[in-house]
């Protein structure tokens, strides 16, 4: 064998590595559900090499994974160790076991309460890493309520509605959230750039690197300001002016497009809201599918720029469905003038905005609004959707 040819073959073995690796986690997502209900509705696990792959309504992990494991499921616990990486997606996921490398999760409700020895990626809707996790890399984690009680020696990026830190960390804290909290026992050895709403501070809490509140984006000030800020008020109205704008260019490039949406949230909601759950939930595990099988990461780059691109499309395709229900019951005449729709669908969007500020029914609002519009684009890729 040519020096040529020996340095070609272990880029040639890795890539048939991860080659096999996608056609067996590809395999395994198809297989089983249909195992699972073949099995009477019950768990389903399949292991391939040291991997393995398990789903169901409730599925628990109770024997130790020598490889990779790959869980889904309603209800996923996951109480043995895992040698190689976890991954996970489910309604609810808890997990109290070690996990010998990475640790990637997306579900409704996430506990933490074992050792990853590197990096961990969350996100969910209530996020906690218990006072016994541990993480020996970074942490990634988005979520409406996220709570890092443990142990974490990298840095941690978080997006959330509410943060509570009162657990180690071993380097920098970047945060873009509503409220963060630091409890009296956080100890963050870098710094805390915190994006966003208030910051409580206990007084035990220590923070090394000093604390940065950034706000507007471009300035960094020693305390972000307080609820109703005119620079906060700013930010939101150019954000919906935007989206006004994005309104009435749909409206003025693509007429029958929206038309269609329009008919389709009017004809179909029950199918649109969850088709849009769905694809909501769906698109960003495929995502991180794809992104684990290595040979993926264009593909999944070019998704993850297009289903940013799709949210605001889709918000703002339900905000102009609103506003011609509402012309056609004020003004029918109006209701065919693409000046009346843009002008109508500014309104909507304004009013909009207000809606955060409702408690908790504000957020449903807006999670409606976007789950809808996300449904009833997809109901166009049909090939006769119903007309206006």
């Amino acid at each position: 064998m040519s020096p040529t040819q020996r340095s070609i073959a272990p880029s040639a073995r890795r890539l048939a590595s991860c080659a096999r690796l996608a056609v067996a986690l590809f395999a395994a997502l198809c297989a089983v559900p249909v195992v699972a209900h073949a099995a009477g509705g019950g768990d389903a696990r399949v292991s391939w090499n040291e991997d393995v792959f398990v789903a169901g309504g409730s599925p628990s992990l109770r024997e130790p994974v020598d490889g990779n494991l790959f869980a889904a499921g309603g209800s996923v616990d996951i109480d043995a160790p895992v040698a190689g990486d976890a991954v996970a997606a489910g309604g609810r996921l808890h997990l109290d076991a070690a996990v010998g490398e990475s640790l990637q999760v997306a579900a409704g409700q996430v506990f933490i309460g074992g050792k990853v020895r590197q990096d961990a990626r969350v996100a969910g809707g209530q996020v906690e890493f218990g006072p016994s996790s541990a993480v020996g890399g970074s942490v990634a984690v988005a979520g409406g309520h996220v709570r890092l009680l443990g142990t974490i020696a990298g840095d941690v990026r978080a997006a959330a509605g509410r943060l509570l830190i009162d657990g180690t960390v071993g380097g920098d804290v970047i945060s873009a959230a509503g409220d963060v909290e630091l409890g009296p026992n956080a100890r963050i050895a870098g710094s805390l750039r915190h994006r966003g709403g208030n910051l409580q501070r206990d007084p035990a809490a220590q923070v090394a690197g000093g604390i940065q509140s950034e706000w507007p984006f471009w300035s960094t000030v020693p305390e972000a300001p307080p609820r109703g800020h005119p620079a906060g008020a700013a930010i939101g109205w150019g954000w919906t002016a935007a989206l006004a704008a994005l309104a009435a260019l749909l409206l003025a490039v693509s007429p029958r497009f929206q038309a269609r949406v329009t008919a389709t949230l009017r004809k179909q909601p029950g199918l649109s809201l969850l088709l849009g759950a769905l694809w909501l939930v769906c698109a960003p595990l495929l995502l991180l599918v794809l992104l684990l099988t290595v040979i993926g990461i264009p593909l999944t780059l070019l998704g993850a720029a297009l289903y940013v691109v799709l949210l605001p499309v889709a918000y703002v395709s339900t905000a102009i469905a609103l506003s011609h229900a509402a012309l056609r019951a004020l003004h029918a005449d109006a209701a065919a003038s693409r000046v009346w729709q843009a002008a109508a669908a500014a309104l909507v969007l304004a009013a909009l905005s207000q809606a955060p500020r409702l408690p908790w029914l504000g957020a449903a609002i807006v999670a409606l609004v976007l789950i809808a519009g996300l449904g009833a684009l997809a109901l166009q890729l049909r090939r006769r959707p119903p007309t206006a």
